[in-house]
């Protein structure tokens, strides 16, 4: 496939997790273990989009590049698309936004969502999603679910439990999911080009967006194409939370 870049937003005020992209993961910063991650993608280059200087400093030492981004963006991809302007990367560069919580995330994830992109000229984005067969996860409104179209495109972003069955929840929240439906969890990682960045940055919010606080579907409201690639099972989950540090921690622990 052609080439293709990672920017990973990493921001270090976190309100749960303070300091969260320097947090210790078996001797390693956060930040520094999802660069490791990312360089393992093949990427043709991996750069830490930041506003602390101290992020930057801990990704430098490690050999990785970063670049110090303005403080007041509203979201990651805001971040990249100062990235993608200040870096002067073609337009129809595919950038791969990787979050800078993902310590775990699978390589083969990242490259997947270049590939798709890369052979769907058509779309703006790609990102990925995979089966949802828990009923608890369908109806956590913290799991946002995507329903695609015959070729995959995204038609709806949504934290409500979509699709909704209706004869099958007519009687209230079932013990178990019908089977057949077709419940996909969105997997938040994206691969954009690098002129839909450009336009993004400057589009205005829309309501949908506004009160689902889920910001693709700005790119859905003005027309964009989204890409879903449907994965067999659950990508490794990010960190959030203590819980999850700790979490990551025994794993870590446990390959060492």
């Amino acid at each position: 496939m052609s080439g293709f870049r990672v920017v990973i937003p990493a921001r270090l005020a976190s309100t749960r997790l303070p300091n969260k992209p320097l947090v210790d993961l078996a001797g390693k910063p956060m930040v520094v273990r999802v660069w490791e991650r990312a360089v393992a993608s093949g990427a043709d280059e991996v750069w830490v989009a930041t506003d602390a200087p101290e992020v930057a400093a801990a990704v430098e030492q490690a050999g990785g590049r970063a670049i110090l981004t303005r403080a007041d963006h509203a979201s990651g991809t805001d971040r990249l698309a100062e990235v993608v302007e200040r870096l002067g990367w073609e337009n129809e560069a595919i950038v791969v936004n990787v979050q800078g919580d993902e310590p775990l995330i699978d390589p083969d994830a990242i490259r997947t969502a270049a590939q798709v992109l890369a052979l769907t000229p058509e779309a703006a984005i790609a990102t990925l999603a995979h089966p949802i067969d828990s009923v608890e996860e369908f109806f956590d409104p913290n799991a946002v679910k995507v329903v695609c179209d015959a070729t995959g495109r995204a038609l709806y972003f949504s934290r409500a439990p979509l699709p909704w069955g209706r004869d099958a929840f007519a009687a209230g929240r079932p013990a178990r999911l019908p089977e057949g439906l077709p419940a996909l969890r969105h997997v938040g990682l994206y691969a954009y080009r690098a002129v839909f960045l450009r336009a993004f940055s400057r589009l205005a919010p829309c309501a949908l967006e506004r009160f689902e606080m889920l910001e693709q579907l700005r790119a859905l409201w003005y027309g964009y194409t989204i890409q879903i690639k449907v994965l067999d099972s659950a990508p490794a989950p990010g960190i959030d939370t203590p819980q999850d540090l700790e979490r990551v921690r025994r794993m870590l622990a446990g390959a060492a």
